[in-house]
């Protein structure tokens, strides 16, 4: 009778352990694969059982030192209990049967409730939450202590654990994240890239986004005014930089809504207006200002034009709060653009494109992920890669790409045919020239 009792009794607590090892196995996979932000936005909503589960993930060491902990002491609780039944059942062969039958029970115990939290994550994080708040607090203290003695034993050894940082910052990962949401279908790529562009206005500066002073549409303040309202009405900005004796010198801005204004006060007779009068003070913002920062300065200033100089006051060119904007959700055209041929794709899978094109628009353009972090324009990748100023009919084959340099003028880069190639570096199939 004896006998029976404690066999029911070990087969009762290898029970409970086997259970007990489920729910360590599935609350660690629950509470970690769960989405914080979604956590987060249940606290927010009032849910208790959110507010528990993140405030067990602030202590995370110590959450999974008690898991860690609780999974040892059942799955050697289930291993000698285990044995010592079917010892007592069937002699030596039932030894024997327990090396067999403990690796599937203890399978079973940590795979089925993974398999089940992975399914739904935070559902069964918060139906873990108390019991996981108990374990916690329970074995928690235990195992941190467990953990500094083992430190301390390797540190005698000298074996130092120093903390791992992390590999990926917080940027790097939410980006990370979009990327696969796209490939699996459930962000479209403009939902990636304006998110992506959102994240790099602290990285970027005014200088990688700005219009070159090579391009920069200005007018000489010394011409007649029937002149300049003429060039002013050409022109498809509002803000143009008038200039007096070279482009590089500034001596303001002027808004056309203004000289409309001006002209219509003087019944339209362009002789009897002061140009410089009219126009607004030149704002300069050094080329290291960051997008972010740029951006928070427009909206202090209530203004949407800046000049943008280099470390020795000279103009480099400027910049639009459209240009940041544009980071963002990609290119802003109305009716009065300029419209700009810089990238063409070809029948062939090639691209052509224009020196100029800064890279960041092309990896936009065709989903590429050309690096742009020691050059902002195409040209001036190759120029960098190639340590030299390459002439028209020359190759290189750098980041994937083949780059031919179709035409030069002078010492730019104007033109160039690009092919994105294959694994064994021959030129990819058309049908992936624009996937990445």
């Amino acid at each position: 009778m004896d006998t029976t009792q404690d066999l029911w009794l070990s087969a009762g607590i290898v029970a409970i352990a086997l259970v007990l090892s489920a729910f360590f196995a599935g609350t660690e996979t629950a509470l970690t694969a769960a989405s914080r932000a979604r956590l987060a936005a249940l606290e927010d909503a009032g849910d208790v059982r959110a507010r528990l589960v993140n405030r067990i993930l602030a202590a995370r060491e110590r959450f999974l030192g008690a898991m860690l902990l609780g999974r040892t002491l059942v799955m050697a609780g289930a291993a000698v209990f285990t044995t010592g039944v079917l010892a007592t059942l069937f002699g030596k062969a039932g030894v024997l049967s327990a090396l067999a039958l403990l690796p599937v029970l203890v399978g079973l115990a940590e795979v089925v409730p993974r398999t089940l939290a992975l399914a739904a994550p935070e559902r069964a994080a918060l139906l873990a939450a108390r019991p996981a708040l108990v374990a916690t607090a329970l074995l928690g203290p235990p195992a941190l202590l467990a953990e500094r003695a083992v430190r301390e034993v390797l540190r005698r050894v000298g074996v130092r654990l120093a903390e791992a940082p992390s590999a990926l910052t917080p940027r790097e990962e939410i980006r990370d994240q979009m990327a696969l949401l796209q490939r699996e279908g459930g962000v479209a790529k403009a939902e990636r890239d304006m998110l992506g562009g959102l994240l790099d206005l602290t990285e970027l500066t005014v200088s990688e986004v700005m219009v070159h002073r090579t391009k920069m549409r200005a007018i000489d303040a010394d011409l007649a005014p029937e002149a300049i309202v003429r060039e002013v009405l050409a022109s498809p900005y509002t803000r143009l930089p008038l200039w007096r004796g070279s482009p590089e010198n500034i001596v303001g801005v002027l808004h056309a809504k203004d000289l409309l204004r001006a002209l219509d006060a003087v019944g339209g007779d362009p002789g009897q207006l002061t140009i410089e009068a009219i126009a607004l003070e030149s704002w300069f913002v050094p080329d290291t200002t960051s997008l972010r920062d740029q951006l928070k300065a427009f909206l202090t200033r209530k203004t949407h034009f800046a000049l943008v100089v280099d470390e020795y006051g000279e103009v480099m060119g400027l910049v639009t709060l459209e240009d940041i904007l544009e980071e963002i959700v990609g290119d802003i055209s109305d009716e009065h653009d300029v419209a700009v041929q810089g990238v063409r794709p070809q029948g062939d899978g090639s691209v052509t494109v224009d020196g100029a094109v800064p890279i960041r628009d092309l990896n936009r353009a065709m989903d590429w992920s050309l690096p742009d972090g020691e050059a902002t324009t195409v040209a001036g990748l190759v120029i960098h890669e190639a340590r030299a100023i390459p002439d028209a009919g020359q190759a290189f084959h750098f980041h994937g790409f083949r780059f031919l340099v179709l035409r030069k003028s002078r010492n730019r880069i104007t033109a160039l045919r690009l092919v994105r190639l294959g694994e064994s570096g021959q030129p990819a199939a058309p049908g992936r020239q624009a996937g990445a």
